[in-house]
């Protein structure tokens, strides 16, 4: 019982760190005047991806040292991160569309409204194509055979180029301010005596952004701990306990400032967030597994079922994103194809849990 309490209060504690990241990186997208698709796709995207990735390089970290507390050894370290890095881009195309998808659908019960968003289908499409690309190369490294292993460096250093050419493009982008009136208080704006008379300052935006990234680095190592010592006792692989359970938590916040800014009619901005997000953790989180964890970035019979949510991942995005690059259009009907493909994923995990597969 102690494991799922220090299991959940980890989660509380990195989604209040998001939420005060998210929060922060907003303001600091205000301050720099950078167009709506850095702020969606990079900053807003960086900084909700941030509690999935820090699980992974904590797990990955008290692995390689013996670690805090860790119970499980190396390898069951390296599982959790193996487990939270494939899970992140799998919950973002399939569940973190379908409940985007019935907010636009709620959204669309207003008078003069339909399912139709009025996103830049060109913004989006670029997160898709960065994605599909990435995605693809740090899923093909887990094929390699053992004598070419050493081509998942070439691998990861191919990531970390296509992740810095896709954040110049959109720093790149023509400069648009937002309004102050349309982002929400800046948390730490309280400590400003004279936060009436004026907007946060810099500074405050910035220490806001360093306590919250406190917050998440604290929360993944109790998490990852939990995790490991909870899946010891019940006998579980660590790998898809990591995928299934702690992407549903750590996802909520792409989830949550989607629907947040589908309800206010910012629909780039909540679909960059989701497919910034995508792109950030086919690149980032991928290159820790392929630089610190190479051995368990490795297809197996034993983790075939958790790299098989990359091939789930693959066909929820291309069959959501192709139809919007044919037409030119995105709907909230189109988006909750995502819920099909979530299903048959925990399908195959309950029949493997049972012995069926």
């Amino acid at each position: 019982m102690l494991d799922v309490f220090l299991m959940f209060a980890a989660l509380a504690l990195i989604l209040a760190g998001a939420e005060l990241f998210t929060n922060g990186v907003e303001w600091m997208g205000h301050k720099l005047d950078l167009a709506e698709g850095a702020v969606g796709s990079v900053l807003a995207a960086v900084g909700t991806a941030m509690p999935e990735t820090m699980i992974p390089f904590v797990a990955i970290l008290i692995g390689a040292h013996g670690g805090i507390g860790a119970h499980g050894g190396r390898a069951t370290e390296d599982g959790v991160a193996v487990g939270a890095i494939l899970g992140a881009p799998f919950m973002l195309a399939t569940l973190a569309m379908l409940i985007t998808g019935i907010a636009v659908l709620v959204r669309a019960r207003r008078p003069g409204r339909d399912d139709r968003l009025l996103v830049d289908t060109w913004v989006i499409g670029r997160d898709v194509r960065h994605f599909a690309i990435a995605y693809a190369l740090a899923i093909g490294a887990a094929f390699l055979p053992a004598p070419l292993a050493a081509g998942k460096l070439a691998v990861a250093a191919v990531l970390l180029v296509l992740y810095a050419l896709y954040v110049r493009a959109h720093f790149s982008a023509e400069r648009t301010e937002t309004p102050a009136g349309d982002l929400r208080p800046l948390r730490f704006g309280r400590l400003d005596p004279l936060r009436h008379q004026r907007q946060p300052r810099l500074r405050l935006v910035s220490l806001q952004v360093i306590a919250a990234l406190a917050a998440i680095i604290g929360g993944a190592v109790v998490f990852v701990d939990a995790v490991s010592q909870l899946a010891g006792t019940l006998g579980v692989d660590p790998t898809l306990m990591t995928l299934v359970i702690a992407p549903i938590a750590t996802e909520l916040p792409e989830k949550m400032n989607s629907v947040i800014w589908i309800s206010q009619g910012k629909d780039t901005l909540s679909i960059g967030n989701i497919t910034g997000a995508m792109v950030f953790q086919s690149c980032i989180p991928t290159v820790l597994a392929l630089v610190l964890a190479a051995d368990a970035w490795t297809v197996t019979p034993d983790s075939a079922l958790g790299f098989a949510s990359a091939a789930i991942a693959f066909a929820s995005t291309a069959a959501i994103f192709l139809p919007m690059l044919r037409r030119q259009r995105l709907t909230g009907r189109g988006l909750l194809a995502g819920g099909g493909f979530y299903a048959v994923y925990l399908g195959l995990v309950a029949a493997s849990l049972v012995g069926v597969i």
